[in-house]
């Protein structure tokens, strides 16, 4: 967890190599890691999300806009095309992952049709999830001194028109998850009595139901296979498997269907 932890380089290994090492240990049984800069997402880290199963399907990358001229002024330090490429290599060496990002709309000097060019970025990459905000001046940055600055209203509306459309695919990624099983990590009490939650390999949050406060305190720290009953926008709901009833009243957990 840091920011640009994609740039980490110890005396004698970057990030990738890390992360193999890391995958040796027994009992890790899951690595994440964020947040990510395109221009050090080298091939080996890539690679690693092919090779490595205990490297979850998740990336958080962000692009910041879906304009070469944007990006530019940011200084970012890469241009769309070269994001687009790191997607693309990213799903061919993981076909199952999830992607998350980070958006600023209204950056001095934006236009509209440069706004234009970040939903076609959005359609074309598809996100289970993603960050976005208005610009905000920071102190001392170049762009703190522009003069063409983007009115509040609208940069308010570009917003608006942003979030409604990550928000549709963030629920469409959801929904593709209904009916299937998930190795579920729960790590925290849910919002409700007798209620667990945790997340899924691509990060999805998921909620479960159980019979009693001592079910639920038998699967923290645990992960166990859940099948998806619903989507939500922002979580999933999930029941217990046959096959996890009966490995739970193995160990002598006493479960009453619910």
């Amino acid at each position: 967890l840091g920011q640009n932890v994609n740039a980490y380089h110890g005396s004698d290994q970057d990030l990738a190599s890390l992360i193999y090492q890391l995958a040796d240990i027994e009992g890790l049984d899951r690595i994440r890691y964020m947040t990510s800069h395109p221009k050090d997402m080298s091939a080996t880290l890539i690679r690693a999300h092919a090779e490595v199963p205990k490297l979850m399907p998740y990336l958080h990358l962000p692009v910041q806009s879906g304009s070469n001229q944007v990006l530019g002024r940011m200084n970012r330090g890469h241009k769309v095309k070269d994001y687009l490429a790191i997607i693309d290599s990213l799903r061919r060496a993981q076909p199952n992952i999830a992607l998350s990002s980070d958006f600023i709309v209204g950056h001095p000097g934006e236009t509209e049709a440069e706004f234009q060019e970040t939903l076609t970025l959005v359609r074309q990459v598809g996100y289970a999830q993603a960050y976005s905000f208005k610009y905000s001046e920071r102190p001392g940055t170049p762009a703190s001194e522009a003069l063409d600055p983007v009115p509040e209203e609208i940069k308010a509306d570009r917003l608006s028109r942003l979030q409604a459309l990550l928000k549709e695919q963030q629920l469409e990624c959801n929904l593709n998850l209904v009916g299937t099983v998930q190795p579920v990590l729960f790590d925290r009490p849910g919002k409700y009595s007798n209620q667990i939650a945790g997340r899924c390999p691509q990060m999805q949050a998921v909620h479960l139901d159980l019979p009693s406060e001592a079910v639920a305190v038998s699967i923290y720290g645990s992960i166990i296979e859940v099948e998806i009953l619903s989507a939500h926008a922002n979580s999933l709901k999930g029941c217990l498997t046959n096959a996890t009833i009966a490995a739970l009243e193995h160990k002598g957990v006493e479960l009453v269907k619910i």
